[in-house]
């Protein structure tokens, strides 16, 4: 049975609903769309800060029966994720044949899994496409953390552990970090609960139960007049503050350029059709990454390592 099919560059496993952002990104370079996959003639750096997970290594088989393709797949590695809105039966049927993967919610921090995750589809009942290495060490980049019903006032807290997970490290007693926009306090809450010292900035009230942290000091004003000279060394800083996307990146800037710059972590919000050109202003940055996060809707967040 012939396998000669040619691969793709690169696949990106859209976020749900954002198909869109990485078709445009691509442009000309689309092969394919099915679904929230979408493959690609060569690879895309913009596209891949939209994308839940992004193939590396696709390749085709054409497969005589599950067996055959749950072999094929074994003998890459060991983990796979299935990816698709297509053949389910015959995908679980396949499943069954691999190393089971039992997600379940966790408690942050924890160390990201070392080992490959891979990704794979079945494009129709006989061919199936597969990458053994991808961006993500998440099956289909998706995390999920144990929920804490007491203690933050948002679900927002989610969104932090994640990034700070991808970060590689985390705050840690007797650093300092500033949030700002950090009203009414689901990322100050997470921070304070590493035991580092939060200043919580924000001209919007915090709520009680986090302004009361032994850890917390809340700045009632705005988070675009504060000087980070007021504040002396800072260590962190975060944003996850509602404004244009360049009205953020001057706000980084000026961190950047007054004292020493602290490791950022801030959500850059998209309200306009200019999304790839902001992101191309803090992609310019030397040493940002850019991330869509599984807990991100129509942003990205920001990352930069001090240096």
């Amino acid at each position: 049975m012939s396998n000669d099919r040619e691969a793709p560059a690169a696949v990106y496993h859209a976020p749900d609903g954002l198909v869109e952002p990485v078709i445009s990104a691509l442009g000309d370079a689309v092969i394919e769309v099915r679904g929230r996959l979408v493959l690609a003639a060569t690879p895309c750096a913009e596209a891949s800060w939209w994308a839940a997970n992004t193939w590396f290594e696709p390749a085709w088989r054409r497969i005589e029966s599950i067996g055959d393709g749950a072999k094929w797949l074994r003998s890459m590695q060991r983990n796979w994720a299935f990816a698709g809105d297509a053949y389910h039966r015959r995908a679980a049927l396949l499943t069954e044949k691999l190393p089971p993967l039992r997600p379940k919610p966790r408690e942050f921090p924890f160390d990201v899994p070392g080992s490959p995750m891979g990704s794979w589809t079945l494009w129709d009942q006989d061919w199936m496409l597969a990458s053994p290495r991808c961006s993500s060490p998440f099956a289909n980049g998706e995390v999920e953390f144990v929920d804490h019903k007491v203690g933050p006032p948002s679900r927002a807290f989610k969104k932090v552990w994640e990034a700070l997970t991808l970060f590689g490290r985390h705050p840690v007693p007797g650093e300092r970090c500033v949030d700002l926009g950090a009203a009414p306090g689901g990322w100050t809450w997470a921070l304070a609960r590493l035991g580092a010292d939060v200043v919580a900035v924000d001209k919007a009230a915090m709520a009680p139960e986090v302004e009361s942290l032994d850890n917390v000091m809340v700045r009632s004003e705005s988070a675009f007049a504060l000087a980070p000279a007021d504040l002396g060394p800072v260590d962190w800083l975060f944003s996850d503050v509602i404004c244009y996307p360049q009205r953020l990146l001057g706000l980084i800037e000026r961190w950047r350029a007054e004292g020493a710059p602290p490791n950022f972590v801030c959500t850059i919000k998209f309200q306009g059709s200019d999304e790839h050109e902001a992101a191309r202003a803090f992609a310019a940055i030397p040493g940002a990454r850019l991330l869509h996060l599984h807990h991100n809707k129509h942003e990205l967040t920001f990352l930069l390592e001090r240096g």
